[in-house]
């Protein structure tokens, strides 16, 4: 597994306007079709004085020209992003995935797959492999489609073959334990997730608060609908959450403490939060980013998105195999990507997961990458 490293056109003045026209003056001599001998026509003052007002265009012509304009652009810029894309994976700009041929049959474009994201608690201030985020996606190319279950942080495991403990600590577990074990982490991570959702896991993504910060930057802001008030400072790590309920646009600081926020420490309290509400936060900030992702604005920003990730991510796709990924799913309806928070009991310090949440989301992420109707 590889760590990351890390307008318009101009507008044609063209010949065919009459305003121009009207100011171009004929050469006698060397116009074409005219004989040399031909005695030029003398200008004629009142008629030059008169000349022919110009023709105003219909405002359905103007409109209709506009939005063949913008057609145009989007496709234009929606190319050159795949282009730009491409070169920074083959030209190693964008120190993407690991070096090996994808298998045989085993493309993005032409088979399902899974992938595992995590999303680890580590800031600058604070380095921590305590991962706030698990979600196990599923992608279904035929059906230009995708599962993502998401489960919550304090979730306790009680799988054979593995200590008892919250699910968010597994992954930081196995990163101390590598060099006894001689597997990595994320290779860990995979083969329980696999085990604990039924499903073969094929690739994990790790990303880190910071990278999701750079990336809702980047976008210029995520739009969400606070629910309610929400305030907590922390001198230790800088955290500092103050967000108003209603609808607003977040940036990426604004983002994380809305999708990390659990309880107030403020004057006056605010109302607090389990995880379930954390991944129902999660959801909404997902599905506005693929919004501001297939805007106009999202296009033109993308090169910029892939630098914000470049040192903050880590993943066991290969090169060819992130190409294929963009190829198949970069324009993917946000309808089309279904959301499958699994919620439990909270019994401090543990949360006690549905068994039936659990077991539906385990025949969702199985329908998808069989390609039926799902549960």
């Amino acid at each position: 597994m590889n760590e990351f490293k890390g307008g318009l056109p101009p507008r044609s003045k063209g010949t065919g306007s009459s305003r121009n026209m009207s100011h171009t003056k004929a050469d006698p001599a060397g116009a074409p079709g005219r004989s040399p001998v031909s005695p030029a026509r003398p200008k004629s003052p009142a008629r030059s004085k008169s000349a022919p007002a110009r023709k105003r265009r219909s405002p359905l012509a103007r409109t209709a020209r506009v939005l063949l304009s913008l057609v145009l652009v989007a496709v234009l810029i929606g190319g050159g992003y795949l282009a730009y894309l491409y070169y920074k994976l083959d030209n190693g700009v964008f120190d993407a995935g690991v070096d090996r041929p994808v298998a045989a049959g085993q493309s993005a474009k032409d088979k399902p797959l899974t992938m595992l994201i995590l999303g680890t608690d580590n800031r600058p201030k604070h380095p921590s492999n305590l991962t706030d985020v698990i979600m196990l996606a599923a992608f279904n190319p035929d059906q230009q489609a995708a599962t993502i279950v998401s489960l919550p942080r304090d979730t306790v495991v009680e799988l054979k073959g593995y200590k008892r403990t919250k699910i968010n600590e597994f992954y930081a577990r196995f990163k101390g334990k590598e060099e006894e074990s001689g597997l990595t982490a994320e290779d860990e991570m995979k083969t329980m997730m696999g085990k604990y959702l039924g499903v073969p896991v094929d690739y994990v993504t790790v990303l880190d608060f910071q990278g999701f910060r750079d990336v809702v930057d980047e976008l210029g802001g995520v739009h969400v609908n606070i629910s309610a008030n929400m305030c907590y400072t922390d001198s230790v790590d800088g955290t500092d959450i103050n967000l108003k309920k209603g609808p607003a646009k977040l940036n990426g600081d604004d983002a994380l403490d809305y999708v990390r926020y659990r309880k107030s420490n403020c004057k006056p309290k605010t109302e607090g939060s389990d995880d379930f509400d954390r991944n129902r936060r999660q959801n909404e900030v997902l599905h506005g980013l693929i919004d501001r992702m297939q805007s106009l604005g999202g296009i033109v920003k993308i090169g910029g998105v892939i630098d914000a990730v470049g040192g903050n991510m880590k993943t066991d796709l290969e090169k060819e195999q992130i190409k294929n990924m963009v190829s198949a799913y970069w324009r993917i309806n946000k309808e089309k990507v279904e959301f499958k928070p699994v919620t439990g009991t909270w019994r401090s310090p543990y949360v006690y997961i549905n068994e039936e949440e659990l077991q539906e989301a385990s025949r969702a992420l199985q329908a998808r990458l069989a390609g039926s109707s799902g549960s």
